[in-house]
Order: structure tokens, then sequence, then C-alpha cells
């Protein structure tokens, strides 16, 4: 896989066509996560890869549209955390501008950064609307044995966030980051700012 310039960052029609392309690529990780009951959510790599390839705006749409659908159709907490998907858009895509998906390593790293924000974002909302639980068996335990331990709500609910966000997020971002050295350049060249395909 060679090693690509990280300079897509226009936003014109195929950035468009990409956008409802993400949120079905984000349903679909989230579908094969519930089927096979993994402690994992897979429901970002959508957005994640929409930011390699079209920059931070892009991938913030994603996860956004993807979570006001969601929201609407199957789950209304979704609605709720947007705001953690804008974060993971706008994170992927500041990082792919920082040329960190230009190696296996540099997107592993990259993963663990958008794990931490992510875990960030999120935990006041679980405080707020879960008394800082997620519903992910393994984090909701460690909350549990924390809290019993006397240890401060805010911290057992980022732990219990983050225990399981650093890998999901990793998987993530891995995962969208073969995709993303798997694809012709030819069709990653559309979202590059240098084509002048109808450019909005």
């Amino acid at each position: 896989m060679g090693n690509k310039k990280m300079t897509f960052r226009g936003f014109n029609t195929p950035s468009l066509v990409l956008i409802p392309a993400a949120v079905g690529i984000n349903y679909i990780g989230k579908y094969f996560a519930t089927v096979l009951k993994l402690p994992l959510w897979l429901d970002s790599i959508g957005t994640v890869l929409a930011s390699i390839l079209a920059g931070p705006i892009v991938g913030a749409l994603s996860g956004a549209i993807n979570n006001i659908i969601s929201g609407l159709t199957v789950d209304p907490v979704a609605f709720i955390y947007a705001i953690t998907s804008i974060a993971i858009g706008l994170t992927t895509g500041i990082l792919a501008n920082k040329d960190y998906f230009s190696s296996f390593q540099k997107a592993f790293g990259a993963g663990i950064i958008v794990a931490v924000v992510a875990a960030i974002v999120s935990t006041p909302i679980n405080i707020w609307f879960w008394n800082g639980q997620t519903g992910n068996i393994w984090g909701d335990a460690l909350y549990a044995f924390l809290v019993a331990h006397q240890h401060p709500v805010w911290l057992a609910s980022f732990l219990d966030e983050i225990v399981v966000d650093l890998p999901d997020k990793i998987i993530t971002v891995i995962f969208s980051y073969i995709i993303f050295k798997s694809l012709p350049q030819k069709l990653t060249y559309l979202f590059s700012p240098n084509n002048k395909i109808e450019t909005l």
C-alpha cells in the first residue's frame, strides 16, 4: 500500500456523495457489533473514513447525520451523542491534515487520540443522563467497582467510557485506515481540493 499524501480536504460533489455512504458504513459496523454481541460500538467507521478522505467538516457532518437518523428511527438517545460523533469527525480530520494516516503506527496513535477525545466529550453526557454509566457491561462493571470504593463519579464515568472507547476507536481508526490505503488513487483524488469537479 503506497504512501498517499494527506491532502484530501475538498468539499465537492464526491464529498457530498460520501456522506450517505459513510452513514451506511456506520450502520453496518454497529449492526455487526450488535449481532456478534461485541463489547464495542463500531459505529464510527464511516465517520472516520469520511474525515480521512474529505476532511473534518465532511466527517463531522457524516457523524452528526448518522446520529440524527438513528435518533429519528431506532434510538432517541443517539441525538445526544451527536456531539461525540462531531468531535470524532473533527479530530480525525485534523489528525489527517497532520499526516497521521501516512503509516500504520501513526494511525494507531490517531486511534488513541480519537478515543480520548470521544471519552472526554461523552463523560459529561453520561453523568448528566445516565448517572455516569455507558450501558456497556465491561465499562459499567468498572464504574460500579470504582463508585463502591468511593472514587469520584466523574472519574468512574470517564474510566467506564475510556475502557470501551479505547479498543473501539483504535479498531475503528485502523480499519478505516486499511480501507483508505486500499482505495485506488483515482478514487481518493476525487476528494482532493485539486479536483475541480463542482467544488463547493
